[in-house]
């Protein structure tokens, strides 16, 4: 199968769901730059196809994401799929809330996000085409336990991509919203909380890569999860607050 893309830059693709899509895409005739903090497990993947490129890359730091943007368009060309992966799960409630790991989930999950799309945006405009996804996450529909740092950064992305969708849709840049549920990658394998309806990251990214390709605006799957997640965002905040807290905790 050949995909609809020649160059992809895919962030947070060490593990997970960014490292199962780089992998797909590059078996399809992509040319990946593949991004993520760690050189080693990046170097690990690149040896794994001839068509991904290592671009080692902390998301947080403004300059470094620009240079690196930079970098992959003077090797590679334009970038013409854009999956903003990068991600941290800090499991925390408000009886342990601590300021500073709630702001750090914040710079990756939203800064880095942004970071990207501040060179992103205007090698698109020239173009006028392009395809960004933002990986966000169903734990952004609405407030749940135990993501007291990660349910706000990922609504955050929830309305970023909103906005980028119709801001850019006119000018021919598709935008994709990513909401997975529960996949089973290292993330989610610190968890000690009942997750229902676990995926394993092939799934998510056949889920993922069919959405992609059909220009949807949003890939959000488990539908079971998907469907219950959002009834409980449109019930209101009595409902709401009776439901949520009958869920299992430990």
């Amino acid at each position: 199968m050949t995909a609809r893309w020649q160059t992809a830059w895919i962030t947070g693709a060490s593990t997970g769901i960014g490292c199962e899509l780089a992998l797909r895409l590059a078996r399809q005739g992509v040319r990946v730059a593949a991004s993520a903090r760690s050189e080693e497990k990046l170097a690990e993947l690149a040896a794994a196809h001839p068509n991904i490129f290592p671009a080692p890359l902390d998301v947080t730091v403004r300059e470094d994401v620009a240079a690196t943007h930079a970098r992959i368009i003077a090797e590679f060309g334009a970038i013409d799929l854009a999956v903003m992966n990068a991600g941290v799960w800090d499991p925390m409630g408000a009886e342990d809330y601590d300021a500073a790991r709630a702001a750090r989930t914040m710079e990756v999950n939203y800064g880095g996000i942004a970071n990207a799309l501040e060179p992103l945006i205007p090698a698109m405009l020239i173009r006028g085409k392009g395809q960004i996804a933002l990986v966000s996450s169903v734990a952004g529909y609405r407030g749940l336990p135990k993501a007291i740092a990660y349910a706000p950064s990922k609504a955050a992305v929830i309305s970023l991509a909103e906005v980028l969708k119709l801001d850019l849709e006119r000018h021919g840049i598709v935008v994709s919203l990513i909401n997975p549920g529960f996949v089973d990658t290292p993330m989610t394998r610190v968890n000690d909380f009942p997750m229902p309806f676990m995926v394993s990251s092939e799934a998510a990214v056949d889920r993922i890569l069919r959405g992609l390709e059909r220009g949807q605006f949003e890939i959000a799957f488990p539908w079971r999860l998907v469907g219950a997640l959002k009834l409980l965002r449109i019930l209101p905040y009595s409902f709401y607050f009776s439901v949520v807290r009958r869920l299992p905790r430990t």
